[in-house]
């Protein structure tokens, strides 16, 4: 599975798949709000696609374990909107170059998925996507990255990827319960926001949901 930074501009010309796709990802605990709470607080983050042995790849990363709502959870570099940002997009750069070393300099912005709220931390996200032209020289900022995965969009995308997996959010360790996420090969789960916005990514560049 490969894209151009053309091709993928393309694709952002077209309406976003939204709620439509995102409630793929959603598990049944997770309703749609006609409305976002007015004092939700206001995040960003970045889907960084890239061209890797014949394949467009995504990075994901790994949260450090800090008893936070998003405690040890397979995320996308992005954090809190603050108040020197002139846009959403800016604060996606600026804590993606925070929590990888990737700069906006050797970025391309892509285009904007839909905003989504996350009841359990009180945010509303706004995920962007950016093309970088080669694979990207990381450095994770050891304090709030554990690792980061560098993922072919192809072996993500599979129907054999989805799963349903039983799942504890850090602030609730003894609330378990059952939701679809996306399983990458060596086990790891995706799950919660994160495959909400994967996909409506999907179903965008596909067309479709396997």
């Amino acid at each position: 599975m490969q894209f151009t930074p053309e091709q993928l501009r393309q694709k952002f010309t077209q309406p976003l798949p939204g709620w439509d796709a995102q409630q793929k990802m959603t598990g049944k605990l997770r309703p749609y709000l006609e409305s976002i709470p007015a004092d939700a607080r206001q995040s960003a983050v970045l889907l960084l696609l890239y061209p890797k042995s014949a394949e467009t790849h995504i990075l994901l990363i790994k949260r450090t374990e800090d008893g936070s709502a998003h405690s040890g959870q397979i995320s996308f570099p992005g954090g809190r909107w603050e108040s020197s940002d002139p846009d959403y997009q800016t604060t996606a750069f600026r804590e993606t170059e925070e929590e990888i070393g990737v700069g906006r300099k050797d970025l391309y912005a892509i285009g904007a998925l839909s905003p989504l709220f996350i009841p359990v931390s009180f945010f509303q996200v706004h995920p962007f996507v950016a093309w970088c032209a080669q694979a990207p020289k990381y450095q994770a900022n050891n304090s709030e990255v554990a690792q980061v995965l560098d993922v072919p969009l192809a072996k993500l995308f599979r129907k054999e990827a989805k799963v349903l997996r039983t799942v504890v959010r850090a602030i609730q360790p003894n609330f378990k319960m059952e939701v679809p996420a996306y399983c990458l090969d060596d086990g790891t789960i995706i799950w919660g926001a994160t495959a909400m916005m994967l996909a409506e990514l999907e179903s965008l560049l596909l067309g479709e949901f396997l």
